[in-house]
């Protein structure tokens, strides 16, 4: 049994223990003697199929699991995030591109550095996993970092993280996905079919479970749904289908019902019913990203050895990457945005997709690259963050030093209460006020 089979199993039983509630309340039959019972018929199935081995079982990867329904998670609460507008279709169109461009020359561009400077990285495709990874923004950083900036700003930077993190886990899998293609036109071909087939059954199922889930009337709904999205995932991974756009198309039809339930379509959706759920979708991503987030930089820290911080091949690399990173996003902002590119053009921190894609490379041994140090990484997300963090104060009109001293009680001064400095509040006021924010 593998990840995904586990994932099946897992997903299937709470759908299942779902009827099991729906039928203990028509026939007084308590649900749990049922999964008990259902309990039995799968270990004897198993056992008769030789399927089930409890040492293999607890062998398995709790952290490949809990990453991958991470990532679920994060794409879904990304297309949650993701209102589609007329009036905002140029503003769309501009960050789908600069998270495109961005994306693929910064992985082909540090998987030359990943292929020259790291040892025993002889395998360029085995480069560009490693690379596609560090080129991806984090959003679970960068949508609460960017609540002091308004307008387009703000938007742009909401879109293109988004689309940063959908398009780069897609591509990335995409790459897991060629470990048994023979060349690039075989890997190109198979990723045209991966893209047709998966986005015609996306758009089928995203429509079918936003009409049922509207309509289902017991209180256990949510985790309903998202073992329903984990089963459809692992299912289509075992298909080796692109199952993180079923994802995607889900939370973009629920979010935008108006646009995708249109003319005969919309006597299938009540909007009245979809807010609450909506609503609930939000608080139920945002725990379980905290959650994830806390749980993967923990054993991201355990990974890290403290003499690959003093390690010359480390920083080389890192400051590599990090020039490249910042290079291609100025030239692909100039590009396509073209003016009035900052401070967006610092915020760029690197977070955790990063990490979790990382761990996913473990699982795929034919990719791995013994000696490349996860120190690497520690460097990339802390200079991106920081890089990120000065910006945003800078652009605010504040010096770095006063606000990193005024958390110091001596120097602080906050008569209104507020548990911010008074004279720091009127000097972001002052700024933003001053701020063309339209014009972008």
């Amino acid at each position: 049994m593998d990840t995904y089979e586990l994932i099946i199993a897992i997903s299937g039983i709470i759908i299942i223990s779902f009827f099991f509630n729906i039928f203990a309340k028509k026939t007084n039959i308590p649900s749990v003697l049922m999964l008990i019972a259902l309990g039995v018929v799968i270990q004897e199935l198993a056992a008769d199929n030789g399927k089930f081995d409890i040492e293999k079982f607890a062998k398995l990867s709790t952290l490949e699991i809990v990453g991958n329904i991470g990532l679920v998670m994060i794409v879904l609460e990304a297309a949650l995030d993701l209102k589609l507008e007329k009036e905002k279709t140029k503003l769309i169109i501009n960050s789908f591109f600069v998270a495109l461009i961005a994306l693929i020359v910064s992985s082909a561009a540090i998987a030359f550095i990943i292929h020259f400077l790291v040892p025993g990285a002889d395998n360029f495709v085995s480069c560009l996993v490693y690379a596609v990874p560090l080129s991806i923004m984090s959003s679970a950083i960068i949508i609460p970092s960017v609540g002091g900036l308004t307008g387009a700003k703000k938007e742009f930077m909401v879109y293109e993280s988004t689309f940063s993190d959908i398009l780069g886990i897609m591509v990335f899998y995409f790459l897991i996905g060629s470990e048994h293609s023979t060349g690039g036109v075989d890997i190109a071909i198979d990723i045209g079919i991966n893209i047709v087939v998966t986005i015609i059954a996306s758009i089928i199922l995203a429509y079918i479970m936003v009409y049922i889930f509207q309509r289902l009337t017991s209180q256990v709904k949510l985790f309903l749904v998202i073992s329903l999205l984990m089963f459809v995932f692992a299912l289509g991974k075992k298909m080796h289908l692109s199952s993180l756009l079923i994802i995607l198309a889900f939370g973009l039809v629920l979010n935008n019902t108006k646009l995708f339930f249109k003319g005969r379509l919309s006597k299938y959706i009540d909007e009245e019913k979809t807010k609450p759920i909506m609503h609930d979708f939000h608080i139920l991503t945002l725990e379980s990203a905290f959650v994830i987030r806390t749980f993967f930089f923990v054993i991201f820290g355990m990974f890290i050895t403290i003499d690959s911080i003093f390690n010359l091949n480390v920083a080389m690399v890192s400051a590599a990457i990090i020039a490249i990173l910042y290079t291609v996003r100025l030239l692909t902002l100039k590009l396509i945005v073209k003016t009035d590119i900052v401070p967006q053009l610092y915020i760029a921190p690197r977070g955790l997709i990063t990490i979790l894609l990382f761990f996913v490379i473990g699982a795929h041994p034919h990719f791995e690259i013994p000696q490349f140090d996860p120190g690497i990484l520690l460097f990339v997300i802390l200079i991106s963050s920081t890089v990120m963090t000065i910006a945003l104060i800078r652009f605010r009109g504040e010096k770095v030093s006063e606000v990193l001293l005024s958390q110091l009680p001596k120097r602080r001064i906050d008569k209104d209460g507020d548990g911010i400095d008074d004279k720091h509040e009127d000097i972001v006021e002052d700024n933003v006020e001053q701020q063309d924010f339209n014009n972008f």
